[in-house]
């Protein structure tokens, strides 16, 4: 009975076990993987690998921590990150390391960072020989927030004067031809030397 009553008392209880976790222990357990997105060992990126000596492009899949030969390149995965669905800006990006094997038989880093599929020129594999860019990186993600609603309807037609059209007359919807609207007492724009005096 005394067991029980501290069991209760500091919420181990049977009514404790259905409480949803607090918004700080929620947050950290979607950073950790728990809440959805794709922990970074189970996801998978592909990039593409160029040799620009002969034009050979060879397309290889790999998850973090992954790596892969080629001729006298090896490219070492270590992350990869695509941003979420209801991101405004998309991107997907993956941090890789590429050595290269050099004449006296060493490996050298030619580079170590990351590179973007949307904007390749930000980041590159500056190398006279090899190229590598990621084409996706394959991860989950939790629901999100909905998406913004399309408005009901949209008019083409703007409401500021047309420049061609001195009377302040616009196009119809219907047939584009001119249709006369209501004057307007605008004031003329400031010319050069008015504007430009102080």
């Amino acid at each position: 009975m005394l067991v029980a009553l501290a069991l209760a008392s500091c919420g181990k209880g049977k009514e404790g076990e259905n409480t949803p976790l607090p918004p700080a222990r929620q947050a950290a357990s979607t950073a950790n993987g728990e809440g959805g997105v794709t922990p970074m060992a189970k996801r998978v990126a592909v990039l593409g690998l160029l040799n620009k000596r002969n034009g050979i492009v060879q397309t290889v899949s790999l998850h973090p921590g992954q790596s892969v030969r080629w001729k006298d390149m090896i490219v070492r995965l270590r992350a990869c990150e695509a941003t979420a669905p209801w991101e405004d800006e998309k991107l997907t990006g993956a941090f890789v390391q590429v050595d290269i094997q050099q004449p006296d038989k060493r490996w050298a880093r030619v580079f170590s960072g990351w590179l973007y599929k949307e904007s390749p020129s930000l980041n590159v594999v500056e190398h006279p020989i090899y190229d590598v860019w990621p084409k996706s990186c394959e991860m989950t993600y939790p629901a999100g927030p909905a998406a913004p609603a399309a408005p009901a309807s949209s008019s083409n037609l703007s409401s500021a004067r047309k420049s061609g059209a001195p009377d302040g007359s616009r196009p119809s919807a219907s047939t584009n031809e001119a249709v006369a609207g209501p004057p307007t007492d605008a004031a003329p724009p400031p010319r050069a030397a008015e504007s430009n005096a102080t």
